[in-house]
């Protein structure tokens, strides 16, 4: 089911309520908007994926599925200075109920892809790591079944479990690269500890393309953006995605697998601005912020500032 967008997680200061230039985003945002009133062409749409039943299944720790509702409230506060031609707007949040997880991506996948068709850019504010199926589900029903994706993850970890049994937390990857349709698969921030042997194996007999965690911190990010370049020309269109345990557990404690040598949070701005700056990319999932393991509320604050450039980088809009 679809839960609409409440006004009770958009809240926050108001420095001037006429002065567009001192909105912060619950000014701005638009809850449950008809499509007819919502100008398509500039419109970043924001949808929730409220579960971590995949998460469960993958034997982590649950939680994530306040996640989104966590993600507005921190999103509400943040000053919104784009132009008066682009808008957000809040489309409510899929919400998987009595672990029927597959029923849930499906659901997730029809309204990605109804915003998508509106001409929107779209983000999704998970969830466990699970909401990246639905997310994929939703861009293929879009782009149709001939479309070349590349799907590009920040991540820790692979996630190309076997789903022989069921689907979770840690099979999404797996399940694009093995469905119908051309795809392929990037994911950047992997941890050489994180991950068995046998992961590694599987990625490299899938074609799948990685840096390590390492191999971002010590590369000169003209190489990064190189490879990644290359990827995003190879293809018709870019899925986006981000765990949030790539990232330093320092900075992101509240996630169901925190990472001791996890990515600095300016390194996984810069990914963002650059992959989600390209034209192809329509689309953004953040994934396994959980509040109820989250020291002070930093996961959350990190993960509303990150999805706030992806929304901006998305828009084509000025970082300065």
């Amino acid at each position: 089911m679809i839960n609409a967008a409440t006004p009770e997680n958009w809240q926050g200061r108001i420095d001037d309520a006429s002065n567009r230039a001192a909105y912060r985003l619950h000014q701005v945002v638009q809850l449950n908007p008809q499509k007819e009133s919502v100008p398509n062409e500039e419109t970043c749409a924001l949808i929730g994926f409220s579960s971590d039943e995949g998460v469960r299944r993958n034997n982590g720790r649950t939680g994530a599925a306040e996640g989104p509702d966590a993600l507005r409230k921190e999103l509400a506060k943040l000053p919104w200075r784009q132009p008066v031609s682009q808008q957000l707007a809040d489309l409510g949040t899929v919400v998987c109920e009595g672990g029927r997880l597959e029923e849930a991506q499906q659901e997730l996948g029809r309204e990605i892809a109804l915003s998508l068709s509106a001409g929107q850019n779209t983000v999704i504010l998970g969830g466990g790591h699970e909401t990246a199926y639905g997310h994929y589900l939703g861009v293929r029903e879009f782009v149709g079944p001939d479309a070349k994706i590349g799907v590009v993850n920040i991540d820790a970890h692979f996630d190309l479990r076997s789903y022989a049994e069921q689907p979770s937390s840690g099979t999404m990857f797996k399940q694009m690269l093995e469905g119908d349709g051309p795809v392929s698969y990037f994911v950047a921030g992997i941890q050489e500890f994180g991950n068995t042997q046998l992961l590694f194996d599987e990625a490299e007999r899938l074609g799948v393309q990685w840096f390590t965690e390492r191999e971002l911190e010590v590369l000169d990010f003209t190489e990064v953006t190189a490879r990644l370049q290359q990827f995003i020309d190879e293809h018709d269109i870019i899925m986006l995605t981000l765990c949030s345990d790539v990232l330093d557990a320092a900075a992101a404690p509240g996630v169901s697998a925190p990472s001791p040598f996890g990515l600095s949070p300016k390194l996984v701005r810069e990914l963002i601005r650059f992959i989600a700056s390209s034209q192809k990319t329509l689309s953004f999932d953040i994934s396994e912020v959980n509040p109820s393991l989250d020291e002070g509320g930093r996961t959350v604050k990190l993960g509303a500032y990150l999805t706030n450039e992806a929304i901006v980088s998305l828009l084509g809009g000025n970082h300065t």
